[in-house]
């Protein structure tokens, strides 16, 4: 990861000659048919980048409901992984033609990766073949249109490239979106038990847990396994985006890539205080440690205690959050455990790693354990 300092000023232009201004696009997103060209302006605050992520790779992203492939997120994403080319396009509202349509953009563009949030998660559902993300998405689109007052003239929420600036919603394109999000998930029932495993781990579904438009988290768990929540409403911003899916990013691109990081693993007596929060710096290390490291939480099992198992994994996943997920191992026989560091409190003899014992002279506080890994890394 490195921090970069500059601005993008960049000027759109469209085979019809049709030019607009946007700021923060950058050189490797294609927006619906246009080219993009930019220059470096040292004016703004330091944003967060992994060079190293998705290199090389093509990532698609499929924009939410009233909104087109100029938005703030396609920007995010590409500016959060500049060695990857970023497509986005924008979809049509009749959603059995976008369906038709982004199926026939996926065979031509064969990303790495799909990203889909709201209805962009719902349509990515569908997109079976491919390694994807949905996020909060929304599976329920006909229902969430009807409680959320969406009838009526809508203003779209950022520029498309036809140049339309407003779209009605009536009582028959609410029906068009109830008959559409009938058919996500129908595909898994047609697979072979094989096909259908390969699927369940081609796809994530990812949900703010203070989301208060799209509430689809149990139907996604009824179909798929790799679900989990993120600290965030339904739109993401910088925060939830760096947080809650670039560690999932950051799982596909080594699954795809074969690569084997060092194991590092935190015991629960490492992570809170005496009043139950978070030791000081917890969290700097911690999310410094998994952008180098595979890091999985340890806790006890104890056999007559079983709501210790519950609150463990309450207390990571408020605190810790998607980077936890799926990464608290739970034994009473640490010394089985391989790996590479681990860090706790009082470590056992006979550890297949290097202990790094927390709260001793070298290791005072989580800021002297970070010190020693960033030697190790060279920062």
């Amino acid at each position: 990861m490195v921090f970069r300092r500059f601005a993008y000023k960049v000027y759109v232009t469209s085979p019809s000659g049709f030019t607009s201004k946007f700021s923060l696009l950058y050189p490797n997103i294609f927006c619906n048919f246009v080219t993009v060209k930019a220059y470096r302006d040292m004016e703004n605050q330091y944003i967060k980048q992994f060079p190293d992520l998705m290199k090389g790779k093509k990532i698609m992203y499929n924009h939410g409901f009233g909104s087109s492939a100029s938005s703030g997120t396609v920007r995010l994403i590409a500016q959060t992984f500049p060695s990857a080319t970023v497509v986005a396009y924008d979809l049509p509202l009749h959603p059995a033609e976008a369906v038709d349509f982004l199926k026939q953009k996926v065979k031509e563009e064969n990303p790495d990766l799909i990203i889909g949030t709201s209805m962009g998660g719902m349509y990515t559902e569908m997109l079976y073949g491919y390694d994807r993300i949905c996020v909060n998405p929304a599976f329920e689109m006909g229902k969430t249109m009807k409680e959320h007052a969406m009838t009526g003239k809508q203003i779209w929420q950022s520029a498309r490239q036809d140049g339309e600036k407003e779209f009605l919603v009536t009582k028959a394109l609410e029906k068009e979106y109830r008959e559409i999000t009938e058919q996500c998930f129908t595909a898994l029932d047609t697979m072979t038990p094989e096909e259908r495993n390969l699927e369940d781990h081609r796809v994530w579904g990812l949900f703010g847990d203070a989301d208060p438009v799209v509430h689809t988290f149990g139907l996604f768990c009824d179909h798929y396994t790799q679900a989990a929540h993120f600290h965030g409403e339904h739109r993401m911003d910088d925060r939830s985006f760096l947080s809650g899916v670039v560690p999932v990013i950051r799982w596909i691109d080594d699954r795809q890539e074969s690569r084997e990081r060092q194991i590092v693993y935190i015991d629960a007596s490492c992570l809170s205080d005496a009043y139950g929060k978070p030791r000081a710096s917890l969290a700097k290390a911690f999310n410094m440690l998994i952008e180098t490291y595979q890091v999985y939480i340890v806790a006890s099992a104890p056999t007559n205690n079983h709501a210790s198992f519950d609150k463990t994994a309450a207390w990571c996943e408020q605190y810790l959050s998607t980077p936890a997920h799926n990464r608290v191992i739970y034994t009473n026989q640490k010394a089985l455990l391989y790996g590479d560091y681990f860090i706790d409190t009082m470590p056992g003899e006979n550890l297949l790693g290097t202990a790094i014992q927390l709260g001793s002279d070298e290791f005072k506080t989580w800021e002297e354990v970070i010190t020693f890994f960033n030697r190790l890394t060279g920062k």
